[in-house]
């Protein structure tokens, strides 16, 4: 059987369903405008070096130096991309760099990352089960990296959980890790290992027993001095994953499931401590000199970062897609430094630290978050084993990735109006309801992964608008019903998510400062021209994944008369291909905020 038949029944037909079984994860890391994180103003500002030095240290002339060197949020980047005009980024160009960064380091490097290595990634990694963006990682792991002992000290690399990780469930999560043919494998390796490097995490327990899913730390060692590397993800994972992808896990308090850990390896005789977590925050801007008082961090990176144990040295984040590079005191007054790279390969944590082999613990900490530029410095240079493998992945996928399917007018965006309604998302949720012959089609923002540029649009371009593979599926609600739904964009949010809608108009007013104050206004709502009566039954398709409640929109359980339609991504594919050409999407009001 051809990979192509492997990965796609009917592979080459508009309507060919992917085999693939991405489950969704999404969230607010795909709501991040591209553009703000491609600025080259934030690109600079990122590279400024922020150091700490222990005023209590001893002599420095026997400290022990190394690097750390962080990632996060990978999303399966294997090819380069486009930063501020620049190429940026690819595996082969970010190994490059993080080889260059290594040989500079006196006593070895580690390189840590920070979750979503896979997920949500572009179809060169995705159709074939991200097993390339796994793979890429094995061949940054040293020769002590071991598919039979992933927490050899001497191995150079550690990784974590992010929510990504969950996308296809905690069965397909450890076959990515431990290894094992996929049913729709093989791909690029005969017969898949799993991960050469240890996977940690605190904070991630099986419910019935209390166990941890993976380890929930690795202790590396740097000329003999122990230093771990404790894992953890965000708490709320369970809200923005698929139920059954995270069936039968707890995820704990992360700042409670760290400390916890660090009591443990204290009781080791640790004291150098690294945090890898998918937690994070975009740092705000600052600017002249490095700022001298500590930073204080916002949203949930920062209330965490206040609460960990003394011992915590330095915190490698992820899951907001910026950076962040600053100094920030725990509740005790120890400064602890706090990085983030940025995401999809275009930048790394260049994280230099100092040991006093007296006491074992960090004495001196500084970071630079560097951009991972293809046309400058080792990006000239990128690395030939990674790039035969990128090549490998790209050669495989091309026949279907290649495929155009219509002709776009003008760029068709996420960008949203004020009222939160956008043009691709007014596209996508037509071609939703189309697809399941409904009443109206609601779409959330954060399934929506990627613009469709000007010109001619391929198959793998509207992959990755909508990679997850959520199935279609339509159901009944009361109009009552609608107006509660259309509420929990902001009720229980951590921010607001407004979905995309088709067929529905409506109006909605800030009722307050917050955003859960926000509401709809009931009389304002229209499905297809008529008022809504909240005692009428409306047909509505959303995908599998909000269907299940997943993004806190909790009414959509409550739908009846449930009928699963087709993959999300080929009814857009469909949709458009019946398009006359060139065709086009708009913002069209079917979203207004009350003045």
């Amino acid at each position: 059987m051809s990979l192509l038949r492997k990965l796609i029944p009917g592979a080459l037909l508009v309507t060919g369903c992917l085999a693939t079984g991405l489950a969704s994860a999404e969230f607010h890391d795909q709501g991040h405008d591209q553009g703000s994180e491609d600025a080259i103003e934030l690109r600079i500002e990122a590279a400024r070096k922020i150091q700490w030095t222990d005023p209590r240290a001893a002599d420095p002339r026997a400290w022990v130096r190394f690097k750390l060197l962080g990632i996060n949020d990978f999303h399966g980047q294997l090819e380069s991309r486009t930063v501020a005009g620049r190429p940026a980024g690819g595996a082969a160009v970010l190994t490059s760099y993080l080889h260059a960064a290594e040989a500079t380091a006196r006593d070895g490097a580690i390189v840590v990352h920070a979750g979503d290595q896979v997920g949500a990634s572009p179809p060169v990694s995705a159709l074939l089960q991200d097993e390339p963006s796994i793979s890429f990682l094995n061949l940054l792991a040293n020769q002590y990296c071991d598919y039979r002992d992933r927490l050899d000290a001497r191995c150079n690399l550690v990784g974590t959980l992010g929510n990504h990780e969950f996308d296809e469930g905690t069965g397909e999560l450890l076959r990515l890790l431990d290894g094992g043919n996929h049913p729709d494998g093989p791909f690029l390796e005969e017969t898949w290992r799993g991960a050469r490097y240890p996977t940690v995490s605190a904070n991630v327990v099986w419910a019935d027993s209390g166990e941890p899913l993976l380890p929930r730390s690795v202790i590396k060692r740097i000329r003999g001095i122990p230093v771990a590397v404790i894992g953890a993800v965000l708490k709320e994972t369970p809200t923005i994953v698929t139920p059954s992808g995270v069936a039968g896990l707890q995820f704990m308090d992360e700042a409670d499931a760290i400390n916890a850990e660090v009591a443990r390896l204290k009781q080791r005789g640790v004291h150098a401590m690294v945090v890898a977590i998918h937690q994070g925050t975009r740092q705000a801007s600052f600017t002249g000199a490095t700022p001298a008082a500590p930073t204080i961090l916002d949203g949930a990176i920062g209330a965490i970062v206040a609460r960990l144990d003394d011992e915590v040295d330095i915190v490698v984040s992820g899951h907001a897609h910026g950076f962040t590079n600053a100094l920030m005191t725990n509740s005790n007054g120890k400064p602890i430094l706090v990085t983030q790279a940025f995401s999809a390969s275009t930048a790394y944590d260049d994280i230099d630290v100092a040991i006093d082999p007296a006491t074992r613990d960090v004495v001196q900490k500084s970071a630079a978050i560097v951009t991972t530029w293809g046309d400058a410095g080792p990006g000239l240079t990128p690395d030939p084993e990674v790039a035969e493998l990128v090549a490998a992945a790209a050669e495989t996928v091309a026949p279907l990735v290649s495929r155009v399917i219509g002709i776009a007018a003008a760029d068709i965006t996420r960008a949203e109006s004020p009222a939160g309604e956008s043009a691709l998302g007014n596209l996508i949720a037509d071609a939703q309801r189309d697809a399941m012959n409904t009443e109206i089609a609601l779409m959330n923002p954060g399934g929506i992964r990627a613009d469709v540029s000007a010109g001619e649009v391929t198959w793998g371009e509207l992959f990755a608008v909508q990679p997850f593979n959520n199935d279609l599926v339509s159901m009944t609600l009361t109009g009552a019903q609608i107006v509660e739904l259309l509420d929990q964009q902001w009720i229980g949010q951590p921010f607001a998510r407004i979905m995309k809608s088709s067929g529905l108009t409506y109006t909605w007013r800030e009722n307050g400062a917050g955003i859960t104050d926000n509401r709809v206004d009931p009389a304002s709502i229209r499905v297809n021209g008529s008022p809504l009566n909240p005692a009428t039954s409306y047909s509505i398709t959303v995908n599998s994944f909000m269907a299940s409640g997943g993004d806190n929109f909790t009414v959509l359980t409550q739908g009846t008369d449930r009928v699963i339609g087709p993959v999300d991504l080929d009814a857009l594919v469909e949709h458009i291909a019946s398009l006359a050409e060139p065709f086009s999407a708009t913002i069209e009001g079917r979203i207004t905020k009350a003045p």
